[in-house]
Parts: structure tokens; C-alpha cells; sequence
């Protein structure tokens, strides 16, 4: 019985020891597969022509970012050999006295790692004094190493194999005339720099260091004469790449008013074809100079019914300063309003052009349950022009609310109303305002309309400071407060569909612009 237990206990014995064999065998066989991943992965990125775009240590490895977002784990028992801010070799975070040749950050070439015989490390074949203990000895696919110098990442195997992978700061590509650039005060100035190594880097401009942007792009504009220290700053997980420069701001005599009339589109009123006069003949185009005209001779236009339209531009841009900003000229006085909604947009694609995305001015009745956005409405020509000089039911209309009426006609205006030079309809859109019309006299003798708070063209007197207009105010289609740097252009369209009586219908009249700030 003894002999078969002993028997037994040395089965057992020996089928344990092969087991832990078996277990350590395992454990080798997915070692290597580990490691003869990562080199696998390492080719795979040479292939690719990817670079590193950052790098990090997490959870026992260094995780390293490559530049089409995938991330490359090595285990962070492999030492880290870098050239510090001191010019010197470091490996794994100390200095090892030993000056390096290069600069940092550059693209070069990878420097030749190894363990020397004496145990310590040798770079370019200098021995730094560094024991590399930990890593001598390890298996030949084991990664010894990652160095990064000279803009190269170098992963270096313990049987002396080596991969280099690019992993520099954003490369920046930027012309700079000599002297510096220039440009007029009040004028865009734009530069598109190029750059290389740049996936998932952050960017920063600074004027006179104060940051200014934080797109790849600059896009800025001076308010005053002078030279201005302009840096551009690129960075990812790597580093960071400057480019400095000035810029040479010329003083510039602008005019404080319309310089041009992009677009005019009244709507039917008892003012459409009188300010200005229009014929038959008359065309969106002659009807453009004559708006034009009137507003750069001190005299005026008038948009009509709701969403009639002028379209102006500037011999600058105007600058969004702290406080309000411009004022658009109307002929408002007490008691009677007739607010036009204010439209404002920049030169973003730099064509002269009122082409860009538009941004409305949000004033006090912006956001009120009476105010209607994307409102439409279209107005019919009427076939024959009404016998009755006072024809309620003149000039139909119909709109996107499910409302239908008409304009009327005004015994003190014998004209048309609807506009000569268009067709049978004409439909227009915008952002519908509640009036405040209403009958003071109660028999339709006294009507009045009082303004709006403030944010509104034609609403208070040209001289009040509730008139002025803020472009901070602005917001873009979505509601959205958006932070403009300055304008370029402005529309102005009637927000109301009302009438007073024998007053006629509310009409937004525009008779000029100042800008503020200048």
C-alpha cells in the first residue's frame, strides 16, 4: 500500500511540474505573439506613411497616437530616451550629463541606440554612463527602447532591429514678405498658413500677445494705424511650432456711409415707386442705381409692406467694438415707428460680395410668443389698378400662417403700389413682428405706433441712442449668439404687416448709415 501511495504522490508531482510547464510555455507563446504584434504594428504604420501625433503613459505602456487616430500600446518597461530642454540625452526621465547634437523638434535622423558590453547605453556610439540593466538580456523581439529626437520616434529591438516613425511638432508653412505683411486699418486681413504633421494639433494667433484666434486660419482686422507683433502657434501631443511675424496697419480715410446698394426689393406700400420713382421701363437693375443714388445724395427708400428689402455695403469694414456700433437712418418720430429688422454679415470668402451667411440682429421683440420666425408671405398684382382711390381690398396677400388679406389703397397715393418692375407675385421671408399700431382716437382719426425698446431701424429718432444698433446682438439661423468681429453688409427689411387707417400701411424707410466707431 505504501508503494502505491508513493507512486501516486510522484504522478501527481510530476503532473503538476507539467503543468506549470504547460502554463509557462502558454505564457511564452503569447509573449512573443505580443511582441511580434507590436513590430507588426510598427510596420503596418511604415506602410501606411502615418506619423505620431502624440503619446502618453497609461496603464503600464506608453500609448502612442498615430496621425489616422489609432493608438499603438508598448509596454513602458522599455526605456524612453529623448534630448531634454537642456540639449541633453535623457533616459527615462533623467539627465545623463551627455550633450546631444541637433535640435529638437527638427526632422532628421533616428540616433543609433544600443547596450553597450560594459551593460550601459551607447547612443551614436558615445556611452552615456547609464546602465541598461533592465533591458539587457531581454528576447529579440522585446522593444529595448523609444527614443524620440530630431522629429523621429525610433523603436529599437532588443537584437539590434530598429523602426523610426515621424513624430514631430505641426510643421508650419507660411511666406512672410519681407518686412512683414501690410494692410489698410479696417480692412480683413487673412492668411492660410500650410502645414505638416498637423492631424489633431490646436492652434493659437496672437496680436501683440493677445490671442485672437484658434483656427488654422486667420482671419482679423485692425481698427487702428500701427505694427502689430502677430505670432501663429501650432501644437500637438508632440510639440509645438511657432511662426512670428508683423504686420505694418496703414492709416486709411473712409467714408461714414453707403458706399453701395447690393440689392432693393420693396414690397407693395404706398411709398413703392415713389422713393425712388420707378417706370415701366424700370428694371431690377436701373431701380439698384436709383435706390443707390438716393442713398448716397442724403435722400431716402422706402421698403413697403412687410419684408421689403435694401442690401448695403461699406468702403470698410465695421468694426464690433464694446457698445454699440452703427445706426442705420430711418425717419422715425414720436409715436409712430416703422421698424425694419436688421440683417448684418461679413466679407468671409473676401469677394466684395453680399454672398456670405447672414446674421440677424436680435432686438427686444426677438424672442416674444407674438414674433414669428420664418414667416412668408406673397403679395398678388392685381390685375387693373381699383376705381375707388380709398379700395380696401387692392393688393392680396397670403402667407405661411394660413391667413389671407389685402393691402389697401391710400387716397393721398394715386400710384401703383405694387412694384412696376416685377412679376405677377412676389414672395418674401424673415423673422414677423407683432406692431404696436393702434388707434388712438378710437374713430380713426389718431393712430399711433410706438417703437420697439430697442434693435430696430426706422423705430426711434436718428439722433436717440435707442436706435443704435449693437452688432454683439447678432445671431445666427438657429438662435444662436454668434461673436462678429465687424461687418461688411446689411440688410434691412420691414418686420410689420400693418396698417393705420388712412395713414396707410407701416413702411420701413431707410435714409442713410453711421457708423460709430468711426
Amino acid at each position: 500500500m505504501k508503494k502505491i501511495l508513493l507512486a501516486l504522490s510522484v504522478i501527481l508531482l510530476l503532473s503538476g511540474c507539467y503543468k506549470d510547464d504547460i502554463n509557462d510555455l502558454k505564457n511564452d507563446v503569447n509573449g512573443l505573439k505580443e511582441r511580434m504584434a507590436q513590430y507588426e504594428n510598427l510596420l503596418d504604420v511604415l506602410n501606411k506613411r502615418l506619423y505620431v501625433t502624440s503619446y502618453e503613459t497609461k496603464d503600464g505602456s506608453y500609448v502612442i497616437t498615430m496621425s489616422d487616430g489609432t493608438k499603438l500600446a508598448v509596454r513602458n518597461t522599455s526605456s524612453f530616451i529623448k534630448i531634454g530642454e537642456n540639449g541633453n540625452w535623457w533616459i527615462d526621465g533623467v539627465d545623463t550629463g551627455n550633450a546631444a547634437k541637433g535640435a529638437t523638434g527638427a526632422t532628421g535622423e533616428a540616433p543609433k541606440i544600443a547596450i553597450g558590453k560594459n551593460g550601459n547605453w551607447i547612443i551614436n556610439d558615445v556611452d552615456t554612463g547609464v546602465s541598461a540593466s533592465g533591458q539587457k538580456g531581454k528576447d529579440a523581439a522585446d522593444i529595448i527602447s523609444v527614443s524620440l529626437t530630431e522629429g523621429i520616434m525610433t523603436f529599437t529591438f532588443a537584437d539590434g532591429r530598429t523602426i523610426s516613425i515621424v513624430a514631430s511638432p505641426p510643421d508650419i508653412a507660411l511666406t512672410v514678405p519681407s518686412g512683414g505683411f501690410s494692410v489698410d486699418k479696417m480692412q480683413w486681413f487673412s492668411l492660410q498658413p500650410k502645414l505638416t504633421n498637423a492631424s489633431g494639433a490646436t492652434y493659437k494667433w496672437l496680436v501683440n500677445n493677445e490671442e485672437v484666434s484658434a483656427t488654422i486660419d486667420l482671419f482679423s482686422v485692425f481698427a487702428t494705424a500701427g505694427t502689430y507683433n502677430v505670432e501663429f502657434k501650432a501644437k500637438n501631443g508632440v510639440g509645438e511650432n511657432t511662426k512670428a511675424f508683423t504686420v505694418t496697419v496703414n492709416e486709411k480715410t473712409y467714408v461714414n456711409g453707403i458706399k453701395q446698394i447690393f440689392d432693393f426689393f420693396p414690397a407693395p406700400g404706398q411709398f413703392t415707386n415713389e422713393l425712388p420713382a420707378a417706370t415701366a421701363t424700370d428694371t431690377d437693375e436701373t431701380m439698384l442705381q436709383k435706390a443707390e443714388k438716393n442713398l448716397t445724395t442724403g435722400s431716402m427708400v422706402s421698403l413697403g409692406g412687410f419684408g421689403g428689402y435694401v442690401v448695403m455695403g461699406f468702403d470698410h469694414t465695421i468694426i464690433n467694438k464694446e457698445g454699440n456700433d452703427f445706426v442705420v437712418l430711418g425717419n422715425a418720430f414720436a409715436n409712430w415707428a416703422e421698424p425694419g429688422i436688421v440683417m448684418v454679415s461679413y466679407d468671409a470668402n473676401n469677394n466684395g460680395k453680399a454672398d456670405d451667411e447672414w446674421y440677424e440682429i436680435a432686438g427686444s421683440e426677438h424672442n416674444k410668443e407674438t414674433t414669428i420666425k420664418n414667416y412668408e408671405i406673397t403679395y398678388y398684382k392685381p390685375e387693373t389698378e381699383p376705381a375707388n382711390p380709398s379700395e380696401p381690398n387692392y393688393i392680396k396677400w397670403t402667407d405661411n400662417q394660413g391667413q389671407t388679406g389685402f393691402v389697401s389703397k391710400n387716397a393721398f397715393h394715386k400710384h401703383t403700389f405694387y412694384p412696376l418692375w416685377k412679376g405677377t407675385t412676389v414672395t418674401f421671408k424673415g423673422t414677423f413682428l407683432k406692431s404696436n399700431i393702434y388707434d388712438k382716437s378710437t374713430n380713426g382719426t389718431n393712430w399711433a405706433n410706438p417703437a420697439y425698446d430697442w434693435g430696430y431701424v426706422d423705430n426711434w429718432a436718428n439722433t436717440d441712442v435707442k436706435g443704435q444698433i449693437d452688432i454683439s446682438w447678432a445671431v445666427n439661423s438657429k438662435g444662436e449668439s454668434v461673436k462678429l468681429k465687424g461687418i461688411n453688409f446689411i440688410k434691412v427689411y420691414n418686420s410689420n404687416r400693418a396698417e393705420g387707417g388712412w395713414l396707410g400701411e407701416v413702411s420701413t424707410e431707410v435714409s442713410g448709415f453711421k457708423d460709430l466707431n468711426l
